[in-house]
């Protein structure tokens, strides 16, 4: 790893290590492939998190370093759920939240956020903890709904990448940035084809049930 980390490539003026151009590549495909509801989401997810947490954890980015850990068991989850949760015709079954789960879900963020970012100033683990913080509760949250198969985890992601963006930059992590841009725009049609795949699930239930 240390290898990684110390050699890289200079595009357009900014050295990137190898550990981030791949990390964030495969980060980059995992997206990819989350909209499209395939099982090799989780395995690529588990490379990206090997070779990020490297990343942010030699840039003193304890929050966004810790989070690759509970990304990689999160993996698990999502791994063995979907593996659960398949169907002949829509592959992973996908459903929008209800009002409890997103309730939930943005209590999960502000409090969880509120929670880590004094651990992480009590820490100095980080240098902008509440950025750093809403990162990583933000990044559980997004993993936890789309291990659950709710349509909702792409907005979260998009709340996630409008903090990422300025804190990668302010931390000289250019590339990372603009990935993170990517993400944005895979982002938006992962919740388009989500919604979609979620209303014929169920057009197809109703259908069932009134025949």
């Amino acid at each position: 790893m240390d290898f990684l980390l110390h050699h890289g490539i200079t595009v357009l003026g900014q050295w990137i290590s190898i550990a981030e151009l791949a990390g964030q590549v495969f980060a980059l495909a995992v997206v990819f492939l989350a909209q499209r509801r395939t099982l090799w989401t989780w395995p690529v997810q588990v490379g990206a998190t090997v070779l990020l947490f490297a990343v942010y954890a030699s840039a003193h980015l304890g929050g966004l370093a810790a989070r690759q850990v509970a990304i990689l068991a999160i993996s698990v989850y999502g791994w063995w759920a979907w593996t659960r949760r398949q169907d002949p015709v829509f592959g992973v079954v996908v459903r929008q939240g209800r009002l409890a789960e997103r309730l939930a879900m943005l209590g999960a963020f502000v409090a969880g956020t509120t929670v880590m970012a004094l651990v992480l100033d009590a820490l100095n683990a980080s240098w902008a903890p509440w950025p750093d913080a809403a990162i990583f509760v933000g990044t559980l949250v997004a993993f936890g709904a789309q291990g659950a198969g709710l349509v909702e985890f792409w907005l979260v992601w998009l709340v996630v990448d409008a903090i990422g963006v300025p804190l990668q930059i302010s931390s000289g992590l250019y590339f990372s940035a603009a990935i993170y841009i990517v993400f944005a725009g895979l982002v938006v049609h992962g919740w388009w084809s989500w919604n979609r795949s979620a209303r014929r699930v169920a057009e197809r239930r109703v259908m069932a049930a009134s025949s």
